[in-house]
């Protein structure tokens, strides 16, 4: 590797593999292999973002999976994998999450605005910014990860370049002269591939046999009386949320489920004490508050005092982290400065060599192009402006914090806020504030989030090839590959997930007898008509899903914006005009329960709904403003105690069964970081290599495979739940009947037994981590 300028101090770094050695690299085995990986593993934290607005780094378990699958295939003959294709296989893999996260905090806003959920629009945006974060990075990669080497610490590419490191041969181990015996981090490789593969089984089974056989049943509740009455506890014991407990610890796990608590035994109980008087509705709830469930009172009035917190918490969040990005930013063009007046050498090392700056500069042209010219975005030349600014400010700011605090504290979400706030401000000083652009502010907001996200992902994957000496050049088109195939598939995924979760809630007449599903099933006649001149140019949908077989006819849609005559949504009407069906979506929808008397889980999607408040708040100014103002003071107490408001109103804003496991996870990490701490003490480490040594155990590993695992097989079963109706129809009468694990009196207390040894299992595996001696 040649010399680079640096800053003082700074001593010329030697990657594992120099410049100088050719090993096989960007092959095409290798890149298909992380492809798959990515997709897979953006299909998991798509699953997570829309359940809990959380996603967890997937580098470290693809690289994992990397070393051991290779070495299986060299074993018998077939291939092995060289340590540079190896982080070709992580840097493709890793691009799903980063995609995955953006997708899910932006797109389900679409529907919560009143719009359809495209899949064209979806994949558009997730293209878009995928690459538009890529594009952007690579010009930073040599000001970033090179010459601040030893500043930046990009703590998940370091973290992820030790493993594959220890994955290494003894060949590449002497072009590198790594000292010392590789059998012991050989064995961890081994171990820490066991851990994932072991997680993810266990995961995939455990969640088939809660939801698809319905062995024991899902969420265990307790719904107390008098005088704490509507008050409920309860908890969705699947691995997925147990692992990300695990993964982001007990502090931020315990501040979630602290806001899920004021939620369910104080706001919802408060509600109904005061409200169950009243015996007209109590706007904006639409059925008197005395005839309210927890569900009821939560989705009437708490959700936006969730949403108000969320949002508050949000914006200080961003406010908080304004002057570092803003020394981000600084630093980010300084050092960009800097690398433009360079002189180019005659000769580049292979470890320095990028894609060209005219591939560069050609790709973000297509891509403002594609922006302008695709109609389902809504764009327009301001918002085209407006992509290429913000995306271009918090790409470096993504990339510079995510060197200095790492992927998991990096605020994309704030930054996300920030975009639409100020797009928001700009289109009402316009007066562009008609539906239409709403798509546009949501269109720039969303391609900036993936931007920024993707950014953030591409700096740790390029410092893990600084580390170990793998060519950039091929990094960068491997994470082009992987980010384009995530985008294609998620857009899919994300739109299957919603279709399997919708219901239509049929309309009724008053006098009409109730369906299998009861009261909660159906919606009483509206008032309403669609005017007969508005009819022809609605466009028509059959009903899809499980209740397709149950009406085959062909409606028009009509989407209602106002509360006149019967609650706002998206409609199925007749060739009358009269509402037939009021479609209620899988993501941030309402209803819970089919007529035919089937469940179904919705995905709360806090940070979407987070991001249409936003937007409807500032254009429309149509929101309950009192609910929205409880949860904004609530975040500003929990600033005024010192204690960081978003996480808590998170909290607030999910269902307290979605934060409970959460929780478990967080103390089972407590637990185990605690036992290993005195297992490490003769070491004296840091608290920073304390961090590292936990974040690098078994349990992590497990937990990641658990969310995989979990994720996983919950995407299936929503993808087949519209063919396999009769299947679960006959599975759960055959429970309901004769499994009490699943329906009985004892069924919430005996469903926590197999939970409970998913928790043994977690907690015994991450005390198993190896403990050199110091």
């Amino acid at each position: 590797m040649s010399a680079v300028d640096r800053p003082a101090g700074i001593a010329l770094f030697r990657p594992l593999i120099p410049a100088s050695a050719r090993l096989r690299e960007l092959s095409l085995v290798p890149l298909i292999v992380g492809v798959l990986l990515g997709v897979i593993f953006g299909a998991s934290s798509l699953y997570l973002v829309l359940k809990v607005g959380l996603t967890v780094s997937a580098s470290i378990p693809v690289a994992v999976i990397s070393l051991t699958l290779f070495r299986i295939l060299g074993r018998v003959g077939l291939r092995s994998a060289t340590i540079l294709e190896h982080n070709i296989v992580q840097t493709a893999g890793s691009a799903g999450e980063s995609i995955a996260f953006g997708v899910g905090v932006t797109m389900p806003a679409i529907m919560i605005l009143g719009f359809d959920l495209e899949v064209g629009r979806v994949m558009l945006v997730a293209i878009l910014g995928g690459l538009l974060g890529i594009l952007m990075m690579i010009p930073l990669r040599r000001a970033l990860i090179v010459q601040e080497h030893g500043v930046l610490k990009y703590p998940e590419g370091t973290a992820c370049a030790e493993v594959l490191k220890a994955g290494a041969t003894a060949e590449e181990r002497s072009l590198g002269r790594l000292e010392g015996d590789a059998t012991g981090v050989l064995e961890d490789a081994r171990s820490g591939a066991a851990a994932i593969f072991t997680g993810f089984g266990v995961g995939i089974v455990y969640k088939l046999g809660m939801e698809a056989f319905r062995l024991w049943k899902d969420i265990p509740e307790k719904v107390f009386g008098a005088p704490l009455a509507v008050g409920s506890l309860s908890a969705e014991i699947s691995p997925e949320l147990l692992g990300v407990g695990y993964i982001i610890g007990p502090k931020i796990s315990a501040t979630m489920a602290a806001g899920g608590v004021l939620a369910y035994l104080v706001l919802i109980p408060a509600i109904h004490f005061f409200g169950s008087a009243a015996a007209l509705p109590i706007p904006p709830g639409t059925t008197p508050i005395s005839q309210m469930g927890p569900d009821d009172i939560r989705g009437a009035y708490v959700l936006y005092i969730g949403a108000g917190a969320v949002a508050t918490g949000g914006i200080i969040s961003l406010v908080r982290s304004l002057p570092m990005i803003w020394r981000g930013l600084a630093g980010g063009l300084a050092a960009w400065r800097g690398r433009r007046a360079e002189a180019t050498p005659a000769e580049i090392p292979r470890t320095d060599q990028d894609l060209p700056p005219r591939f560069v500069a050609l790709g973000l042209v297509g891509l403002v192009a594609a922006i302008l010219f695709f109609h389902s975005l809504h764009m327009n030349i301001v918002g085209a402006l407006l992509i290429v600014v913000f995306g271009f400010l918090f790409v470096t700011v993504s990339s510079r914090l995510t060197g200095q605090i790492g992927s998991s504290s990096n605020p994309i979400s704030g930054m996300t806020v920030a975009t639409l706030l100020l797009t928001c401000l700009i289109f009402l000083a316009l007066g562009w504030t008609g539906p239409t652009y709403y798509v546009t502010a949501l269109s720039v907001g969303g391609i900036v989030c993936i931007a920024a996200a993707n950014g953030g992902t591409t700096s740790q994957d390029l410092k893990t090839g600084f580390l170990i000496g793998s060519t950039p050049r091929a990094q960068q088109i491997a994470i082009l590959c992987g980010a384009l195939a995530s985008a294609l598939a998620l857009g899919p995924i994300l739109l299957a997930l919603n279709d399997a979760s919708t219901v239509y809630v049929p309309v009724v007449s008053a006098a009409a007898p109730l369906p299998a599903g009861g009261k909660d099933s159906v919606l009483v006649a509206p008032t309403w008509r669609v005017p007969a001149n508005a009819l022809a140019a609605l466009p028509s949908e059959k009903i899809k899903g499980p209740q397709a077989p149950s009406d085959t006819q062909a409606y028009r849609v009509w989407q209602k914006t106002d509360t006149a005559g019967g609650p706002p949504g998206r409609y199925l009407v007749d060739a009358s005009g009269a509402p037939r069906y009021l479609v209620d979506p899988g993501v941030n929808g309402t209803h819970r329960v089919r007529p035919d008397g089937t469940t179904v889980s919705k995905f709360a999607a806090p940070k979407a709904t987070l991001m249409s408040y936003i937007i409807k708040g500032i254009l429309s100014q149509q929101l309950p403003w009192a609910l929205v103002l409880m949860g904004t003071m609530i975040a500003v107490v929990l600033e005024m105690c010192g204690i960081q408001s978003l996480a808590f109103a998170v909290g607030v804003y999910l269902p307290l069964s979605s934060s409970t496991p959460i929780l478990i996870g967080g103390l089972v990490r407590l637990f185990v970081d605690r036992h290993l701490k005195s297992r490490l003490a003769h070491r004296k480490l840091s608290e920073a290599e304390l961090i590292a040594e936990t974040d690098k155990s078994p349990g992590v590993l497990v937990a990641s495979g658990y969310i995989a695992g979990g994720a996983i097989a919950g995407i299936g079963i929503a993808f087949m739940a519209g063919a396999l109706t009769g299947f679960n129809q006959a599975v759960g009468d055959f429970m309901t009947a004769h499994n009490p694990f699943y329906n009985g009196p004892w069924a919430d207390a005996l469903a926590l037994i197999p939970f409970a040894g998913l928790v043994a299992g977690l907690y015994l595996t991450g005390r198993m981590a190896r403990t050199s001696p110091g």
